[in-house]
């Protein structure tokens, strides 16, 4: 098939990456314009489109989805089919140009988060499992009708990091599979629930402030959902205090929000039990294990 390939972001290198290496024909890679990152004036290009000029392929960056230069750019390619991988949500009348249609990789089990943060939410609210899911795109964003998915345990510890690198190759892998399947045309496409739909928004700086008077699992799933970005905090003496990784503390009784060291471990306490903070950090400093912030730092007080 010939496709155009649109995605940003490092989760959708390996995808990019594998159809290159296959017998489809990429005839140019979408993606968003370089970005201005960190406080100089130099800006650098996307991962997607990086990797992209590394492979050789023709790029075209856009800024207004809704162009006609672009959407006339797009007619021009003869495309059979779009191929979306952490993009942006396409209007309409570009969803409507490729031969067969355009088909998304989203990192859960649709219908179940729906939005720009899928692994995040998953996390924060302790599910056991996730997936990747391969549909068909419509109006709506996330709604589209199934062509394949893969399940996958989430580990009871394990980070949004993590989870997003396992999910990453997984779901370049289940892509490649829908893309074959689509390609024969031996495939039957699968209408979603809305009922069982429930939404991942984007998470803001607000979202990421940690109640300790919430449940110690809570607390857990919450900071390493968030870990390593946009990354669990509280207040510590008037100090913004991030949390990367913890662990539910089973032999300890701590009062909640009470930050507290006991045998080289960093504690603090939630609503019905305690957990331990395994990678931690102030402004200013690295990131650092309990242990060598309870010999830099005199632990005490509250995490608010």
């Amino acid at each position: 098939m010939n496709i155009v390939f649109m995605g940003s972001p490092e989760f959708a290198i390996p995808s990019l990456e594998q159809i290159h290496q296959s017998d489809h024909t990429i005839k140019a890679v979408v993606t968003n314009v370089d970005k201005r990152r960190g406080r100089g004036s130099e800006t650098s290009p996307t991962p997607v489109k990086a990797k992209a000029l590394q492979l050789g392929l023709p790029v075209i960056e856009v800024e207004d989805l809704k162009s006609s230069v672009f959407e006339q750019q797009l007619r021009e390619l003869d495309a059979d089919l779009f191929v979306v991988v952490a993009f942006r949500i396409l209007p309409k009348q570009v969803l409507k140009i490729p031969k067969i249609g355009s088909v998304n990789l989203h990192a859960s089990l649709l219908p179940k988060y729906r939005g720009a943060a899928p692994i995040h939410w998953a996390i924060i609210n302790g599910e056991e499992e996730t997936g990747c899911t391969v549909f068909f795109l419509d109006e709506k964003v996330d709604t589209g009708k199934i062509v394949l998915q893969e399940k996958t345990d989430i580990g009871k510890n394990e980070t949004t990091g993590e989870l997003y690198g396992r999910l990453r190759d997984m779901g370049a892998a289940l892509l490649m599979k829908a893309l074959q399947k689509i390609d024969s045309g031996n495939y039957t496409l699968s209408k979603q629930n809305d009922e069982l739909a429930s939404p991942a928004p984007k998470l803001f700086r607000d979202d990421c402030h940690i109640d300790f008077n919430k449940s110690a699992q809570d607390v857990h799933n919450k900071i390493r959902g968030l870990s390593p970005f946009p990354t669990a905090w509280a207040d510590w003496n008037g100090k913004k205090f991030n949390m990367y990784k913890s662990h539910l503390e089973k032999n300890a009784n701590v009062q909640p929000g009470v930050l507290v060291a006991r045998d080289d471990k960093l504690l603090v306490g939630c609503k019905d039990g305690t957990i331990e903070l395994l990678e931690v950090q102030l402004p200013g400093t690295k990131r650092m294990n309990g242990a060598e912030f309870i010999r830099g730092y005199k632990v005490e007080g509250f995490l608010r």
